[in-house]
Formats: C-alpha cells, sequence, structure tokens
C-alpha cells in the first residue's frame, strides 16, 4: 500500500512551522525523524493535507546540562541519546532503554520527542518518561506551557497535544544520591513493540527502596504508573516477600488488553515477572 497524496513544506524556524500549522490546523502533520508517521502513511492510517517538516530547526535538538535537570530537544534521535555521556551519567534509565527501541537504522533517524508525541503505549520513551516524572514545554506562536508526562499521555495514540503546537523540550530530572534504575521489556523479536515492559527507578539506602516509581509500557491505553505496587515496595527491604507483593499488586494497577499475540492475563502475569526483575535490579 502507498501513501494518499499531500503537500509537503518544510519549515526552517519555529515561527514558520507554526504559521503552518496555523494555515492548514488539523490537516497537517509534522514529520521530525518520519519513522512512526512514514509507517502510518503508507497504511493509509494517516491521511494529512500537508507535511510540514520540522527536522532542520536546529532549536529543537540536542541534549544539555543545566544544574539538577537535563533538557533534551525533541529532535534528538534515539542514537544520539544512546550513546550521550551525560545520559549515561544523568539519566541512566534512558541509557538503559535506548538498546532496546527498535533497530539501528531507526534509532539513528527517529526521534525522542517524535516517539513522544506519538504516544504509543508499547513504546518506550512514554513509560521513562512518566517513571522519571518529565515535564514536557509545548509551544505555539502565542507562548509555551509545561505538561507533565502522567498527565500528557490521554489514550493510544492520543495526547494533550493541540492541533496548533509543537513539543520542542523534554526535561527530566538528573539523579541524585543513590539513585537506581533498571528498564526490562519482553518482545517477540528484537526490535519489535514490547509485548510488555517496566521502566523503574528509586533512591536505594541501606537495602531499602524509597521514592519507588514503576511505569508500565504495553500494559493498557498509556503508560501505567502502578501506584498499588509501587505502594507495596515503598520502604521495604528487598526480599523475595517484597517482590512477590508489588508483582500481586499488579492486578489493581494494569489493564492490559488482549491481542493477537497474548491474553491480558499472560502480559499480566509477565508484567510480574518483570517487576520481580526490576526490583532485585534496583537492589543489586
Amino acid at each position: 500500500m502507498k501513501a494518499p497524496p499531500f503537500a509537503y513544506a518544510r519549515a526552517r524556524s519555529l515561527s514558520e512551522a507554526f504559521q503552518l500549522l496555523e494555515t492548514y490546523g488539523d490537516s497537517a502533520k509534522l514529520l521530525a525523524g518520519g519513522q512512526s508517521l512514514l509507517a502510518a502513511l503508507n497504511l493509509r492510517l494517516s491521511s494529512p493535507r500537508i507535511l510540514i517538516d520540522i527536522a532542520r530547526i536546529p532549536e529543537l535538538s540536542g541534549i544539555r546540562v543545566a544544574r539538577d535537570k537535563i533538557r533534551i530537544g525533541a529532535l534528538t534521535t534515539h542514537a544520539e541519546i544512546e550513546r550521550s555521556a551525560e545520559i549515561a551519567a544523568s539519566l541512566p534509565l534512558l541509557a538503559q532503554a535506548a538498546p532496546h527501541v527498535a533497530h539501528v537504522a531507526i534509532r539513528n533517524a527517529g526521534t525522542f520527542g517524535g516517539s513522544v508525541v506519538m504516544a504509543d503505549p508499547a513504546a518506550e520513551w512514554p513509560a521513562c518518561c512518566v517513571a522519571l516524572d518529565a515535564s514536557f514545554v509545548i509551544s505555539s506562536r502565542t507562548g509555551s506551557r509545561r505538561a507533565q508526562a502522567r498527565e500528557f499521555f490521554k489514550g493510544t495514540y492520543a495526547t494533550d497535544l493541540r492541533p496548533n503546537e509543537i513539543l520542542t523540550e523534554i526535561e527530566l530530572p538528573a539523579s541524585g544520591s543513590g539513585h537506581r534504575s533498571a528498564f526490562l521489556e519482553l518482545v517477540r523479536r528484537r526490535g519489535d513493540y514490547a509485548i510488555v515492559g517496566v521502566a523503574a527507578v528509586a533512591t536505594h539506602t541501606g537495602g531499602t527502596l524509597s521514592e519507588v516509581r514503576l511505569a508500565y509500557l504495553g500494559a493498557g491505553e498509556t503508560p501505567v504508573l502502578a501506584r498499588t505496587a509501587m505502594a507495596a515496595a515503598e520502604g521495604r527491604r528487598s526480599s523475595d516477600a517484597v517482590a512477590d507483593a508489588a508483582a500481586a499488586a499488579l492486578a489493581h494497577d494494569l489493564r492490559p488488553a488482549t491481542d493477537v499475540y497474548s491474553t491480558a492475563a499472560t502480559k499480566l502475569h509477565l508484567a510480574g515477572v518483570l517487576t520481580r526483575r526490576a526490583l532485585a535490579a534496583l537492589t543489586a
């Protein structure tokens, strides 16, 4: 199948991109890395009147460290995150997750912001952003606003982004003393979207976990912050019993859907397996 016909415009600045968005409204789609959008076009899942190419806008790329915050431009590629020494040092969860994103060719072209805006519930970056309590900088011609990751994702491929807005930057808190992280997922084949996965972070002090955050991908219509499972592990010393309690608590947090490969019960069981592994990794 081939993409439907569409017009094309390259924006060389944010102001030009905003002007095009206002002109075309809902009939426009932004093109960044294109790794998800082009597939959707070819499958006729999307039929925009025009593609607005924002890939050459320089201020939308780059990784910047500012005190206790890491700012990642929306056009920063998956590969740039994977190779970044700053990310490895200050946001190890992203460094752990990056090799799981599709394949090398896609990581070289696809963008962090593009994955976030696509809002596929089985994608790695949205779950990582929820686990790390990221803040999204969203801009339009009239100014900028911020949205917390935990509130940004509204459903499968649905976000809080409005037609005249562009996600310009992702801001994440740098890891502090005692920070631990683990990213785990199960896939049918390397590079596939996850059957289920978990982005886990916590502070580890004297064998006890605090500030536990467990965000799951492939387990609902959005990334899911498993608050009941988190409470089961919060402030507890690492043990098999604590891990089992957190895994059992997922029944209250996750509502995975049955698909052509796995039943909801299978996904819930696999989420429990990953939870036990993640908690072990956080205290190793």
